[in-house]
């Protein structure tokens, strides 16, 4: 299966050296990702292309998405996207066709696999070539560092599920979103849960018996890093701090603007025995169960 990348010219901190846009298959091609709305990049990706039969967006960030239907306009292709956007004068329904997990994005030789990876965003999908191995993961998975989760759009728990989700599939090439193609493929996605694992026990060992906010943690955890990186590895720290919140290990309280956090220790509901989130004594369904008795 012939796999070309072109690379959008739009680097930066999170885009690496830029948006890495994918043809895959002989003419008519299929384009994931087309990245930014660069008609020097869309005239590469069409002429490297050949033809052009559909266009597919693992997740609509202005870093991938944008190009899509100006490349559209330029072949006559077909737009999939998960979150389907509206055209200058048409509908969503119109503009780009919805794909849902489980789906098939089909043109010429080549079908891919829709696999829904949410956690980078609600609408994160992933595509699958079951018979070379080949995922092409967007933003879930880089070519080389870890990707940035940023709520409230982004989701750590969620996240985690479709990495694992993404490992059961047993794939042998990963294509990301950013960056070098991956070749060992299971090794880096145990490597991505190894990483999550191991940030959030230094965010609980940094709250220790204090309470702190995300940017103090950061100081400390990413002591190493370049302070530029800063902004970004603190909405990292927040991603895992809402993640424990919800399994009732972490709580926060807010004074004078300023949102602190603790470590608590893990509480059951009363009633039913389920993890409660914070320090109540009910679960959400139990203490709705109450009210009506």
């Amino acid at each position: 299966m012939r796999v070309i990348r072109v690379l959008a010219p739009n680097p930066g901190i999170r885009e690496l050296e830029g948006t890495n846009t994918w043809i895959v298959g002989d003419a008519p091609a299929l384009v994931i990702d087309p990245g930014p709305d660069d008609r020097g990049h869309l005239a590469e990706v069409a002429r490297t292309a050949g033809s052009v039969g559909a266009i597919a967006l693992t997740h609509d960030h202005p870093d991938h998405a944008p190009g899509a239907l100006p490349l559209a306009a330029m072949t006559g292709a077909r737009v999939f996207a998960a979150r389907p956007v509206a055209g200058p004068a048409e509908g969503p329904t119109e503009a780009m066709e919805r794909i849902r997990d489980g789906d098939q994005v089909s043109t010429g030789s080549v079908s891919l696999g829709v696999v829904a990876t949410p956690g980078h965003t609600p609408d994160h999908v992933a595509f699958f070539d079951a018979r070379t191995g080949s995922l092409f993961t967007g933003d879930a998975v880089l070519g080389r560092g870890t990707s940035v989760i940023d709520p409230p759009e982004g989701d750590l728990a969620a996240y985690l599920r479709s990495l694992r989700r993404m490992r059961e599939l047993g794939p042998r090439t990963i294509y990301p979103g950013h960056g070098p193609v991956v070749l060992r493929a299971l090794a880096t996605l145990d490597e991505y849960l190894d990483h999550r694992r191991m940030r959030e026990e230094q965010i609980l060992t940094a709250l220790g018996d204090a309470s702190r906010t995300p940017e103090e943690m950061v100081a400390e955890i990413y002591a190493d890093y370049p302070t530029e990186l800063h902004e970004l590895a603190a909405r990292s720290v927040l991603a895992h701090l809402l993640k424990l919140e919800v399994e009732g290990r972490a709580d926060k309280r807010s004074k004078a603007g300023v949102v602190r956090w603790s470590a608590i220790e893990p509480r059951s509901c009363e009633r039913c025995g389920r993890p409660v989130r914070g320090r109540v004594r009910l679960c959400g369904s139990c203490t709705v169960a109450v009210l009506q008795e």
